[in-house]
């Protein structure tokens, strides 16, 4: 643990603000962080501690961290207080770490607050960042994918027939899309973009990695656990007939169910210990966003005490964590062959991305629709579920949609 010192050397203290901030001008800072929906918005600065974090057990310190922090709280909103950030990597066995920022401002509905966090002794917390560049945004780009084309749809063949062979049921292969622009992108820019593109999204930014997910990993708040897994996609074309044929096919498709539902079992086995009550729809719903609309089941249930202590929401992190959405089932063969065929480190592309609190509340995303940006560089991510039936030529083409999100945001000639 780095940062201001350690958690019992610090104190926290939360008053509510007149109006609103910048949350985005905040959080895209050099090492700011942001984390924001229609619902609640987080943004922080500075740092005054940092944890580690490895499974499980590192869910449980993380949390004895944040409540070890004396705490003056008169919000007592879910993220007000002490929170801790992260964009976690998608592989957890290497761990991760968070940061609790010496600032932090949200916003839930039309409450506004800022906690700001230092040391009992009365020194300073590390300063908060310099604010971003304001120069002028790129205008010249190229792009480059980190595999040919025709040799990702190779990778797509050979995993449709090591299912077809048995020896897994669904894969997710990724796609990096590399971009090089002649002058640094201008992080304000680009997030302020993805809030206006993908308003329904999970819009983030953690130590350069930005994207606007639509997918909810998990949300605590109290005793309510929630989760939005989303598998099977078809493209939006912005005719209305024909989005309403796309759609009906979408919904009638044998494959885009099937791979659906090995997500929702998969969650639902991890998930279903914890709670006292789980309630999950028996058909899913369909989630249309600017570009794409995604098979997605809302579920929803009444957390179990176990010892008189709730998990926290990055312990539910630590137990879902990677689903089937992301990485495949049976997953440790799909991890395992992720690695030998990807050609690239995922990094924190499709990990948890997101933030709990000292009450054990938070909410986490999957790092999808994202990109990893330094300077005038970014790498963008997007992936597919392979079941039986999958054909690489319309594979590649729902990674070219997907990859619009980003393209969108970065890409501005």
């Amino acid at each position: 643990m780095t940062g201001a010192g350690r958690p019992d050397e610090l104190v926290a203290c939360t008053r509510a603000l007149p109006g609103p901030v910048d949350l985005i001008e905040m959080g895209a800072a050099p090492d700011g962080v942001l984390w924001m929906n229609d619902e609640l918005g987080l943004a922080g600065a500075g740092c005054a501690l940092r944890l580690g974090f490895a499974g499980a057990a590192g869910g449980a310190a993380v949390a004895d961290a944040l409540a070890a922090i004396a705490t003056d709280d008169e919000v007592e909103e879910p993220g007000s207080g002490p929170v801790a950030f992260s964009a976690l990597p998608f592989d957890l066995r290497r761990g991760g770490e968070l940061v609790v920022p010496s600032r932090i401002v949200g916003r839930r509905g039309g409450r506004w607050w800022e906690t700001v966090i230092g040391r009992r002794d009365g020194r300073s917390p590390s300063a908060p960042p310099l604010p971003t560049s304001s120069g002028a945004s790129p205008d010249e780009f190229a792009l480059s994918p980190s595999m040919p084309h025709e040799e990702w749809m190779h990778v797509v063949a050979d995993a449709v027939c090591r299912i077809a062979n048995g020896e897994l049921d669904k894969v997710v292969l990724a796609r990096r899309v590399d971009v090089v622009a002649n002058r640094p992108f201008v992080l304000s820019e680009v997030l302020g973009r993805l809030v206006a593109l993908y308003p329904a999204c999970m819009v983030f930014h953690f130590g350069g990695f930005i994207g606007a997910s639509p997918e909810l990993l998990v949300r605590r708040e109290g005793d309510r656990v929630s989760s939005h897994p989303l598998a099977g996609t078809v493209a939006r074309s912005g005719d209305q007939a024909a989005d309403e044929a796309l759609v009906a096919g979408l919904l009638s498709s044998a494959k885009e169910r099937w791979e659906h539902r090995v997500v929702i079992d998969h969650l639902v086995e991890v998930l279903g210990p914890f709670c006292d009550r789980l309630e999950v729809p028996d058909t899913p719903v369909v989630l249309g966003l600017r570009n794409v609309s995604h098979l997605a089941t809302p579920i929803g249930g009444r957390l179990a005490r176990r010892d008189g202590r709730l998990p926290s929401a990055l312990q539910l992190v630590a137990a879902l964590h990677p689903t089937a959405a992301v990485g495949g089932h049976p997953a440790e063969a799909a991890l395992a062959y992720l690695e030998k065929v990807e050609g690239f480190d995922r990094g924190p592309y499709a990990g948890p991305v997101g933030w709990v609190d000292a009450r054990g509340d938070g909410a986490w995303a999957l790092g999808i629709r994202s990109a990893q940006v330094e300077g005038n560089r970014a790498s963008m991510y997007a992936g597919n579920g392979m079941v039986a039936g999958s054909d690489p030529v319309a594979e590649l083409a729902e990674t070219q949609l997907k990859l619009q999100a980003l393209l969108a945001a970065l890409v501005r000639p």
